[in-house]
């Protein structure tokens, strides 16, 4: 018999009336061109973060950009080397195949190695889709026009790149960013293949207008799928931090090294490694006197940083709870 986690087993925001919302202008200036471009699309390719697999992906994309399927679809769950193992790719699958049983084309990436199979898979599948689909005004074009779309921030631009660069050696051709909102436009044609003629289409990153659920706010967030000045490094940290207690994941004590052990006080999880790491600051108080402290915003960007490299282990943000 387990003993009983001692830890939050509820996430909530400072606030009540606090939502993790980033919807800017040019998603929906995004939204509409790809709706405008969709007649000259033959495949939708949909990328997503491998970490948070369920969470975030913008119901709007199948519905209506794929038309409940009935342009050829693909989903690709990137950053696969730091979520884990065939263990794990299989119960995603599971996952996300219970809860959305037409997703029959799903494919796990990673974008920094141009050999991985998943990387190589997207172009021929995707070729093999087209070629099987009624194509409808396009019947007639030889050229194949592929549509890359996701939320921000994982990986879209990168995977363009690769397949340019594995299909027909030629440098990278969208620019790309370690942070959300670097598309921010629908792009032109980029081709990728020869023969037969297959470009693809960058979009920009979009989520949903409106994020109800406070914890998928919280995972897109802790991902980097929005902004970090929009939710602040200290509420990512703190959710971070109790993710891992929730999940019983301790590698942050021993990685933080932290002597007191597993907590739940972020406040105190963070004081403790910026004096270890002499994280320190200096602040002027309202009298005029200048003091020096911790640096707690430097502590929780590390913090954050560890997550987001894997050195705390591969993370399936979705992963229930046992």
């Amino acid at each position: 018999m387990s003993l009983a986690n001692p830890f939050r087993t509820v996430f909530r925001l400072p606030s009540r009336n606090q939502r993790v919302n980033w919807f800017p202008g040019h998603m929906t200036k995004g939204m509409r061109q790809i709706q405008q471009k969709l007649r000259t699309v033959d495949c939708i390719v949909e990328i997503h973060d491998a970490r948070i697999p369920l969470a975030g992906r913008n119901s709007q994309f199948f519905e209506t950009i794929t038309g409940n399927g009935v342009k050829p679809h693909i989903l690709v769950l990137n950053k696969i080397d730091l979520l884990g193992g065939s263990k794990q790719q299989r119960g995603i699958l599971k996952q996300l195949r219970s809860q959305q049983p037409e997703l029959r084309n799903i494919l796990f990436t990673n974008c920094k190695d141009q050999r991985n199979h998943g990387v190589l898979d997207i172009l021929p599948l995707a070729t093999k889709l087209v070629a099987e689909s009624s194509r409808f005004n396009r019947a007639q074009s030889a050229e194949h026009n592929i549509m890359i779309i996701g939320v921000p921030n994982v990986g879209k631009s990168s995977i363009i790149n690769v397949l340019r660069n594995v299909h027909l050696k030629k440098r990278s051709a969208v620019r790309v960013g370690a942070v959300a909102g670097v598309t921010r436009s629908v792009g032109e044609r980029i081709k990728i293949q020869e023969t037969p003629s297959v470009y693809m289409i960058d979009t920009p990153g979009i989520l949903q207008p409106s994020v109800t659920d406070e914890e998928m706010g919280m995972k897109l967030a802790l991902v980097g799928c929005l902004p970090d000045h929009i939710v602040g490094e200290d509420l990512i940290a703190d959710y971070l931090l109790f993710w891992l207690n929730k999940h019983r994941r301790y590698e942050y004590v021993d990685k933080l090294e932290l002597k007191s052990g597993p907590s739940d006080n972020i406040s105190a999880v963070l004081a403790e490694y910026a004096q270890q790491q002499g994280m320190f600051h200096r602040v002027k108080q309202y009298n005029g006197q200048v003091e020096t402290m911790t640096n707690l915003l430097s502590a929780a960007r590390k913090f954050i940083s560890f997550f987001r490299t894997g050195q705390l282990g591969p993370i399936n943000l979705d992963e229930d709870c046992t």
